[in-house]
């Protein structure tokens, strides 16, 4: 056997290689004869077939078998010769030998993995949001939960921002009603944003029984082209005006959501230390976010197309997964892996930037931190003993939260060397609620 590597691009290689075929005609006879011990052929008892009659009906399949071995062996001992980390699998043609009667020739194109090295963070900026959870943030919190749980009444009046209406309507375009534009008994809430904005100030301020007719124009970007942009007119007859009724935060309400006793003192309790929970959470997420920018900035790589390739078909197929569990056929919707080639290439090049930084500065997961997030993670369940002992009780499960405790060791090594700063951050704005 003999190679010749040659470097083609900064990450992809190509290697000749000769296979003696002495060699390989010694692997066949010898497959053959290991063929021949369990072969079964009309006339003959097993492995008494005639050597002849063996190579005769599978002597193609041997050689086939045995010059296969033979590049993958060539292959294997050229890229350990020469200390090649490969990425992928490579693209094997045979070349047109010299001399084919004692050797084959073939070449390999393939793709390495790049040298690391993770740039200087010191000239990173990086913000640390800080939030401290206190009455008001547990008040606010308890606002939402008593507005998910709204329920409506009937409301002798005019109906106003936040009822909830019930009308028939009918749309008409240049006279004649358009498709889509008819509703019987139709429920919706004003200021919901369920409803077009101008349809809902046209309804708010009437009774039940009131009908109004209005002019409308739909907005150039709406989501039915045949609408878009378009005037109409609408009829409309209010047949129902619910006024919203909020829940009263006693024992009901706590028993509601899932204090056994009632105890309003105790809901309260509970309702900080989840929210404690998820703003460390959503914390940690916009760090982290901020983290894997600056590594990305000072650390510019060219990562294998093969890897790249490999991630986004492992995005498709998490997406195909997805629609599937929500309902969807996706045999009907096509999931195509270029879609993903973007973020999958950020998260190669996150991947091998972290990985090289956990060797380096030694960031694996520690069994006391990888047990304390697991211990964190059980909280928020009924029986936090019974989520611990599940992650135990397989590798794969624990290397999952092993996976978390690497990325945030990675996130904390990265800010202190980084210029990080800790900048107060409203509630609203990190929970995403400020509607409410």
């Amino acid at each position: 056997m003999q190679t010749n590597q040659e470097a083609r691009s900064a990450l992809e290689r190509r290697i000749d290689m000769t296979v003696s075929m002495a060699d390989v005609e010694k692997e066949v006879e010898a497959r053959l004869k290991r063929m021949a011990r369990t072969i079964k052929m009309p006339g003959f008892r097993p492995g008494k077939v005639p050597m002849k009659i063996v190579a005769q009906t599978h002597g193609a399949q041997a050689r086939s078998e045995a010059i296969g071995a033979a590049v993958e062996q060539a292959f294997g001992a050229a890229v350990r010769e020469q200390q090649l980390r490969v990425a992928g699998f490579p693209h094997i043609e045979p070349k047109e030998a010299a001399n084919p009667a004692e050797a084959l020739e073939f070449t390999a194109v393939f793709e390495v993995y790049p040298e690391v090295e993770p740039g200087d963070l010191s000239a990173q900026k990086i913000e640390r949001p800080v939030l401290e959870v206190g009455e008001a943030e547990v008040e606010k919190t308890i606002d939402v939960l008593r507005k998910q749980r709204t329920t409506f009444v009937d409301a002798d009046r005019a109906a106003e921002d936040g009822d909830r209406v019930v009308i028939d309507f009918i749309g008409r375009k240049d006279g004649e009603p358009f498709e889509g534009g008819q509703g019987q008994e139709f429920p919706f809430v004003i200021g919901a944003g369920s409803m077009l904005k101008d349809f809902e100030t046209a309804v708010a301020g009437l009774k039940a029984g009131e009908t109004k007719t209005f002019d409308m124009t739909f907005p150039e970007d709406y989501h039915a082209q045949q609408l878009a942009g378009q005037a109409v007119q609408f009829e409309i007859t209010v047949k129902k005006v619910e006024a919203p009724m909020l829940p009263e935060v006693n024992a009901d309400f706590a028993k509601a959501l899932g204090v056994a006793d009632g105890d309003v003192a105790k809901l309260r309790e509970e309702v900080k230390t989840n929210l404690e929970r998820e703003v460390k959470r959503r914390i940690q997420a916009r760090l982290k976010e901020q983290v894997m920018n600056a590594l990305l900035e000072v650390t510019p790589i060219e990562v294998p197309k093969a890897l790249i390739d490999a991630e986004s078909g492992q995005l498709a197929e998490n997406a195909r997964r997805d629609l599937e569990m929500r309902g969807m056929k996706t045999k009907d919707i096509p999931v195509e892996p270029a879609w993903f080639a973007e973020q999958a290439e950020r998260r190669v090049k996150l991947g091998l930037i972290m990985a090289e930084l956990v060797k380096k500065a030694e960031l694996h997961a520690k069994p006391e931190q990888v047990r304390a997030l697991v211990e964190e993670m059980a909280q928020s369940y009924e029986d936090p003993s019974e989520l611990v002992r599940w992650y135990y009780a397989q590798p794969d499960r624990l290397s999952q939260a092993e996976a978390v405790v690497i990325e945030d060791n990675v996130v904390a090594w990265a800010s202190a060397q980084a210029q990080t700063t800790d900048t107060p951050v409203a509630f609203d704005e990190l929970m995403g609620n400020n509607a409410a």
